[in-house]
């Protein structure tokens, strides 16, 4: 046996020591869960996956590492979408999964906030809010297994962000561990505290880069009494800008969702899941998921009724349909949600997460597909997303019945072409799934010099040796 490999098993043996046997896997079969990403784009190799219960052990952990020369690569749930929460694979990675880190330590409804562990998931943050009359807004598809470590260091956004914001804007503090093991605790329930600099939004982003954050005071907000969910047909997304315009002026607050949807989405999904319907009698070019949020009994439906139907006036839409009940909520937003996994039954697909200007959207939608098409006359657009803060999944699927790897060729042609114009449009490559391994050539590319070092700056400083989840953002 080689000194590489007794020195292995030795680590091994220390990190059994230090957290139980159980909690620390190291065979190929217990690790296999923790090496790919979600999209099987990246599959990496690791020495061990260890599984903390406590911030102090995390620290442990560190110490540990930093000692024996090894990286960490922060897990939550592993759902991200770029390749950034798995080991790049030179054999001296451990993954740290945060699963054992759930525990919500306080709920206060009075400061409306909770301290919650980073290993929590989504959903289980939205549940324990909601028995304390509170709500937790943040909502992605993946909320039952994405945790709150995870959308601090994606700084996730969902379908929410038009009315509550993203990550960054509901992280009040946060409890790190640095990458010399020391723990930063920053767990404050301040709305204000003007003492320097704002440590907590280093951390918002950064992907694990920097430190691995296991708690984090998040806010909440009084749950709402009543809401109205509408599917609208329209025939242009300027249209669908007019309605938003027309809306948000009105409603404030109260429009808590404003998705796009195109009609290639509505096919799809009708085509790969039986549990939906054609939700309008006559089809559309788009369609605009909407959904606003009241805090009295009945104070949803009239305003969304109100301002639909003047829309309807105005000509900005074709048609709508209001849920009734809960379960035609529930079909509208299947509609929405199933949208990414009827695209991977489809077929192959070359996907982008890029945001630019509300007020930009359906000329860069315009603009971007008519090259697209030239280039590849049998594409097929499929963008879809947040039209209230200018996140678009601006995806192309591959042509009907296509040989999928053929297509998957083209993928450098069309992201040239795509990302050239987002450099015109002053957008941005990466609203909300991070940068990850994906995009970390991209960024290099793509971000302002002076920001570029100054972001290397920060990360020389807070991890010196680079031990960080090494390989991913910078």
């Amino acid at each position: 046996m080689s000194d590489v490999q007794n020195n292995s098993m030795a680590i091994v043996a220390e990190l059994k020591t230090l957290l139980g046997s159980p909690h620390v896997l190291d065979g190929a079969e217990a690790m296999a869960p923790y090496l790919t990403d979600w999209r099987k784009r990246f599959t990496g190799s690791a020495l061990c996956v260890v599984k903390p219960a406590t911030t102090e052990e995390v620290a442990a952990v560190m110490h540990l590492a930093s000692e024996k020369g090894l990286c960490l690569v922060p897990q939550g749930g592993n759902t991200g979408l770029v390749g950034g929460s798995v080991p790049i694979g030179n054999g001296h990675e451990i993954i740290l999964s945060l699963a054992r880190l759930t525990n919500i330590r306080e709920i206060d409804a009075v400061s409306d906030v909770m301290v919650i562990e980073a290993g929590a998931t989504l959903m289980a943050a939205q549940d324990a809010a909601a028995k304390s009359d509170r709500l937790f807004p943040l909502s992605l598809a993946s909320e039952g297994t994405a945790t709150i470590g995870g959308a601090i260091g994606t700084n996730a956004g969902g379908t929410a962000v038009l009315a509550y914001g993203t990550m960054r804007d509901l992280v009040v503090g946060l409890e790190v561990v640095l990458a010399d093991g020391r723990i930063w605790n920053g767990l404050g329930k301040l709305k204000k505290d003007n003492t320097g600099y704002d440590l907590k939004n280093l951390f918002i982003g950064s992907e694990g880069t920097l430190g691995i954050v296991t708690a984090a005071v998040v806010k909440l907000f009084p749950a709402p009494k009543s809401r109205a969910t509408a599917l609208c047909g329209l025939a242009s997304v300027e249209d669908a800008l007019k309605f938003f315009n027309c809306v948000k002026a009105e409603a404030g607050r109260e429009l808590t969702t404003f998705e796009l949807i195109p009609r290639l989405g509505i096919d799809l999904v009708l085509k790969h899941f039986s549990d939906t319907r054609e939700p309008l009698f006559f089809k559309h070019q788009w369609y605009v998921l909407i959904e606003f949020s009241s805090l009295t009994e009945d104070g949803a439906d009239p305003l969304a009724q109100r301002l639909i139907l003047d829309a309807i006036d105005k000509a900005y839409l074709e048609d709508s349909v209001f849920a009734i009940t809960l379960s035609q909520r529930d079909e509208f937003w299947r509609l929405r949600e199933y949208m990414p996994d009827a695209q991977t039954r489809e077929g192959a697909s070359i996907k982008h997460d890029i945001s630019v200007s509300i007020d930009a959207i359906p000329a860069f939608i315009d603009t971007v597909v008519k090259e697209l098409i030239a280039l590849l006359p049998d594409i097929r657009p499929f963008v879809f997303g947040h039209i209230g803060d200018g996140n678009l999944h601006f995806n192309m699927q591959g042509p009907e019945g296509a040989d999928g790897k053929a297509f998957l060729k083209q993928a450098d042609a069309v992201h040239e072409i795509v990302y050239r114009h987002i450099a015109a449009f002053k957008g941005s490559i990466s609203a909300e799934h991070g940068i990850g391994q994906v995009k970390r050539e991209r960024l290099a590319q793509t971000k302002d010099a002076v920001a570029l070092d100054v972001m290397r700056t920060i990360k020389k400083a807070l991890d010196p040796d680079g031990r960080l989840n090494p390989g991913k953002v910078l």
